[in-house]
């Protein structure tokens, strides 16, 4: 059985990290986030689907960029949010 790539996989970019320090939103509300997780689009940091606010998740239905890496250290692994699949 043949595994067929993700299409979404054609959007990732070399990306730099907007805001290596945190979630992009929560370091401007001033909210907690649990774990981060970078956009392989466009760099953006959000907060995972755990935390309170979600914004990873928000980022990516807001602007179309559905895959992200774990910004965790020792972490390595990336997530489609269109297809809620590893990938």
């Amino acid at each position: 059985m043949a595994t067929i790539p993700d299409p979404h996989l054609a959007m990732v970019r070399p990306v730099t990290p907007r805001t290596p320090e945190g979630c992009e939103e929560c370091l401007r509300q001033r909210s907690p986030w649990v774990h981060l997780r970078l956009c392989l689009t466009c760099g953006h940091v959000g907060c995972c689907d755990s935390s309170p606010l979600k914004h990873a998740r928000r980022h990516a239905g807001s602007v179309g960029h559905p895959v992200v890496q774990s910004f965790e250290p020792g972490e390595d692994w990336r997530w489609c949010y269109v297809h809620e699949a590893l990938v």
